[in-house]
C-alpha cells in the first residue's frame, strides 16, 4: 500500500512503521489512524516479520490530534464522534493485540494520544530530551480512548495525577512510574532500540507470541485453581508445540534452532 502518512520499511525480519507528518509535529487525523491499524494488522501477519518499530520522524513524536481534524470534529454529531472515537479506539487496540512485539522507539515529544500509541507498544525506549503530557483537561477533554493503555503502562496513581493537572514530564519521570522502560541520550536511541530489538528476533516466535499473550490474560486474575489450570495447560501446549520440541532439542544438542536459519 502507498502510505500517505506514515513510512513502512522491512529490514531482516525487523518491520519500522514511522510517522512521517514532521511539519505538523506528526499529529495524527483519520487518515493517519486508518494507515497505522491497517500497517499493524498487515504487518503481525507477516511470518518474516518477528518485530515492529514504531518511530517518527522530525523532532516531535506524536502531538496528539490534527487541529485541522480536532476543528471538523467539533462540528460532529454525538453519533459521529462516537464512529470516530471507536476508529482510534480500535487503532490503539490493534497496536495492543499484535502478535509480534512492539517496540516504540521515542525520539521526541509525546503530548495526548501520541501517548496512547507508546503505551499500547510493548517495550518503549526514550530519549533523554523527549517530554510527555496528558493534555487533554486542557482543552475541556479527557483521555478517554486512551486510558486503558496510558493506566496500564504507568498505573493508576500516576494517570490520576497525569490526566487531571495535564502537567508536563520528562523521560526520567516517564521511567520511574513505568511508561519508558529505557532512557538513553539521543545519540545512543538507534543503538539501544536495536540491541533490545536483537533480543527478540532471535527468541521463538511462536513463544514471544505466547508470552505476549499471556500477559495479557494473567495479570489481575486471582490466584486460584482456575488459573493454575490455565497456565498449566498453557506449558503443556507450548512444550509439545513444534518450536517447543525444536527449542528443547537445540540446546540439547547444542545447536542453533532452525528458526535462526
Amino acid at each position: 500500500m502507498d502510505y500517505q502518512t506514515l513510512t513502512i520499511a522491512i529490514d531482516d525480519k525487523v518491520a519500522s512503521v514511522t510517522l512521517n507528518r514532521p511539519e505538523l509535529r506528526n499529529a495524527f487525523n483519520e487518515h493517519a489512524i486508518a494507515e497505522l491499524a491497517l500497517a499493524f494488522d498487515e504487518l503481525g501477519r507477516i511470518d518474516a516479520v518477528r518485530a515492529i518499530v514504531l518511530a517518527a520522524n522530525g523532532p516531535a513524536f506524536c502531538a496528539g490530534a490534527d487541529l485541522n481534524w480536532m476543528k471538523k470534529m467539533a462540528g460532529y454529531s454525538h453519533s459521529e464522534n462516537q464512529d470516530d472515537a471507536m476508529r482510534l479506539a480500535d487503532m490503539l487496540r490493534t497496536i495492543y493485540l499484535c502478535p509480534k512485539p512492539t517496540v516504540a522507539k521515542v525520539q521526541g515529544d509525546c503530548y495526548a494520544g501520541g501517548m496512547g500509541l507508546v503505551a499500547a507498544c510493548d517495550i518503549v525506549v526514550a530519549s533523554d530530551v523527549a517530554n510527555f503530557c496528558l493534555s487533554e483537561v486542557k482543552l475541556g477533554l479527557i483521555p478517554a480512548t486512551i486510558s486503558p493503555y496510558v493506566i496500564k503502562a504507568m498505573g493508576e496513581q500516576a494517570a490520576r495525577r497525569y490526566f487531571i493537572t495535564a502537567e508536563r514530564f520528562d523521560a526520567q519521570e516517564a521511567r520511574r512510574i513505568g511508561l519508558a522502560h529505557e532512557v538513553v541520550a539521543p545519540e545512543a536511541l538507534d543503538a539501544t532500540v536495536a540491541g533490545i530489538v536483537k533480543s527478540l528476533v532471535t527468541n521463538s516466535p511462536n513463544a514471544v507470541c505466547q508470552a505476549k499473550k499471556l500477559v495479557r490474560e494473567v495479570v489481575g486474575q486471582p490466584v486460584n485453581d482456575a488459573l493454575l489450570g490455565d497456565t498449566a495447560g498453557r506449558i503443556a501446549e507450548i512444550r509439545a508445540s513444534m518450536e517447543g520440541r525444536e527449542g528443547v532439542a537445540s540446546f540439547l544438542e547444542k545447536r542453533k534452532p532452525t528458526w535462526l536459519n
